[in-house]
């Protein structure tokens, strides 16, 4: 990466760290919230990192953003930026709570709706659990630009339904052997059980460019063949000291070190996704996949 870019980056960073809105990014305004998941097929490769350093981003460039901790009964999103949220999900699926009471705000403004860690009970939510917090999101969708899932990793029915209410599905992998047979899995299931037929990747950790390119290479090439899907590799986020650092800290790299490397990724990655259009972009709210799901259970059990 050359000076110049470096430079660029960083200093747009600040500008939306300092005004709020960056409009070279803000390409036009959506209709309906734009719903995002972010999943992986291993733990541990960064996922939530890579969910809220982009959620902040998305907030200093003037978008209202939403994000769920859908790692329902192993949550850390609240953990990894230090809130100690009074209630989570466990209080909505309980009825003492509506979704709206849960809100907390976390680092540029980002609403997050928290989740429960350690209560097993919720690691597998039952149908009506699901479809009731869906229909909770509904009435928020005029409070939203961008809905972000941070779903937990692996191939449960939990992270299934979560990714499959999104429009946009992303996939964090880093270029370790075993995240990188589980992130095909992920897509091997999601393609032949869900018809899904293309993916969105995002490659953490990578060396330098050159690694992350050939990750992606070999990853699509080999998905496409086998499984006869596109990938399409939206970004990627450089190996960084920054990062453990924040994270130890209880805060954002993006906020702390502006200037880190994987920060300017970030803040490229947030370009390029505010730039793509979705595919499938709804006409309706974020309850817009009820029916599709509704429909897919109806399918499964015939």
């Amino acid at each position: 990466m050359s000076k110049d870019i470096k430079t660029d980056q960083a200093a747009t960073l600040r500008e939306v760290s300092e005004t709020g809105r960056n409009t070279s990014v803000d390409k036009g305004e959506q209709n309906s919230p734009r719903v995002i998941s972010v999943t992986s097929g291993k733990g541990g490769v960064g996922k939530t990192t890579v969910v809220t350093n982009l959620a902040y981003i998305f907030s200093q460039l003037g978008k209202k953003v939403f994000v769920l901790d859908a790692d329902v009964g192993l949550a850390n999103i609240d953990v990894m930026l230090g809130l100690t949220p009074e209630y989570n999900l466990q209080h909505v699926f309980s009825g003492e709570k509506k979704l709206k009471d849960i809100i907390i705000e976390g680092p540029g403004g980002i609403k997050i709706f928290p989740s429960s860690s350690g209560v097993q009970e919720l690691s597998e939510l039952t149908q009506e659990q699901k479809l009731y917090l869906l229909s909770e999101f509904s009435s928020l969708q005029d409070a939203i630009d961008i809905f972000i899932i941070d779903t937990g990793a692996g191939i449960s029915s939990n992270v299934m339904y979560f990714t499959m209410a999104a429009q946009e599905k992303i996939i964090v992998v880093t270029p370790e052997p075993t995240s990188i047979t589980d992130a095909y899995a992920v897509m091997k299931v999601m393609s032949q059980k869900y018809s899904v037929k293309s993916f969105n990747l995002i490659i953490n950790e990578a060396k330098d460019e050159s690694e992350a390119n050939a990750l992606y290479n070999n990853l699509s090439s080999v998905a496409e063949r086998f499984l006869n899907i596109s990938v399409d590799c939206i970004g990627y986020i450089l190996n960084d000291t920054c990062i453990p650092t924040a994270v130890r800290k209880q805060k954002l790299a993006s906020v702390l070190y502006p200037e880190a490397r994987a920060s300017m990724c970030f803040v490229k990655l947030a370009r390029e996704i505010m730039e793509r259009q979705p595919e499938d972009m709804p006409g309706g709210n974020i309850g817009f996949f009820w029916n599709n799901l509704l429909e897919n259970r109806v399918k499964n059990r015939a």
